[in-house]
């Protein structure tokens, strides 16, 4: 990149998904400068662009031809990415992606292994991990401030209307690749595997409530058995009107932690408490968009400071691959009914 410019954004898909992004990208505008947006629907598209007073570009081939991209944000539905990754990749273009990887952990770890391959970046969004309470919890784990862990539990109480699966596409496999775990679980399941480590094992049972219509999953419980040697439980579900904030515990031979939405509360052994962060909305309601795009500013910082110093985001396609692959574990030992050996990436 031309240090006398600026840092060059292309935008694809113009999605609920793609507006804290562009929030956040407002602020960096010091620092980035969009230079195109792309999406499938002309009328959302030239609607989308006039409220952000982005520029429109006629075509994915158009926007990654300008030598001024040095990087495409892609916030389309899961079922289109292998193609638009492919493309950019092969542009030799980074990409900043929305979660999940793909649909299928298959296709996912192709679509890592095209931009290892191309030597771009691969950074996926999971936005959990840079907010103030966790960045905090990290730091106390990693320390070993809290002493180990002998207990983790999360609990996923949101609600979805039945209205938010009777759009196309929405909660089958075809489009999203699966329901309450890979398209709302998935981020407290990303921000416990980057906090206490990997996941060695599962028994789980996952099905569909009473209060959807849809062919995925709305509910899932699991017992976890983690690699260092901690248990821990799960329980995710849209099906808990009207929603409430997802929370997460860590029981700890010198404290217990409490994760919930922006919020870290630590009890320590010896009788003293701290808290930091604050509550915030986390988008658990119907209305999922419904939470701050600071979270979503910290990890565009993190992209572009692993871009300019050669390094791998934070979250990139890699770690993406072991909440993929804890997903699948879940799924199959609900199907079979045992316990479930988790795959390590």
């Amino acid at each position: 990149m031309n240090a006398l410019r600026k840092f060059g954004i292309g935008i694809v898909g113009v999605g609920n998904a793609a507006e804290p992004h562009v929030l956040a990208l407002r602020d960096l505008a010091d620092e980035v400068e969009v230079r195109g947006v792309v999406g499938r629907d002309p009328q959302r598209l030239g609607t989308f662009t006039a409220r952000h007073n982005l520029p429109a570009t006629e075509s994915l081939d158009m926007l990654l031809a300008d030598p001024a991209v040095d990087a495409v944000l892609i916030v389309t539905p899961p079922n289109a990415r292998l193609p638009i990754v492919a493309a950019a990749a092969a542009a030799g273009k980074h990409i900043f992606m929305e979660k999940p990887v793909e649909r299928t952990t298959e296709v996912a770890r192709e679509i890592v292994s095209l931009c290892e391959a191309a030597g771009v970046r691969l950074g996926i969004v999971f936005q959990h991990r840079f907010r103030e309470s966790s960045m905090k919890a990290r730091e106390l784990l990693e320390s070993g401030a809290l002493g180990a862990i002998a207990a983790v539990y999360l609990v996923l109480p949101w609600w979805r209307p039945q209205s938010y699966y009777d759009q196309p596409g929405r909660g089958t496999f075809a489009r999203d690749g699966g329901g309450v775990l890979i398209s709302q679980a998935i981020h407290p399941l990303d921000l416990m595997l980057s906090l206490a480590g990997p996941v060695a094992e599962v028994q789980a049972m996952v099905g569909t409530t009473i209060l959807h219509r849809m062919e995925t999953e709305d509910f899932a419980t699991a017992g976890l058995h983690f690699v260092n040697g901690a248990l821990g439980s799960l329980m995710a579900t849209t099906a808990s009107f009207p929603g409430d904030a997802e929370y997460m515990v860590f029981d700890c031979e010198k404290a217990t932690a409490r994760l919930a939405g922006g919020k870290l509360d630590v009890r320590w052994h010896d009788g003293r408490m701290e808290s930091f962060g604050s509550e915030v909305s986390t988008g658990g309601g119907a209305d999922p968009m419904a939470f701050p795009h600071d979270w979503h500013l910290a990890q565009w910082r993190d992209f572009l400071a692993a871009i300019s110093r050669g390094r791998e985001p934070q979250s990139n396609g890699r770690t993406a691959l072991r909440v993929h692959s804890l997903i699948d574990a879940l799924l199959a030992s609900s199907a079979n009914g045992v316990v479930t050996k988790v795959e390590q990436n």
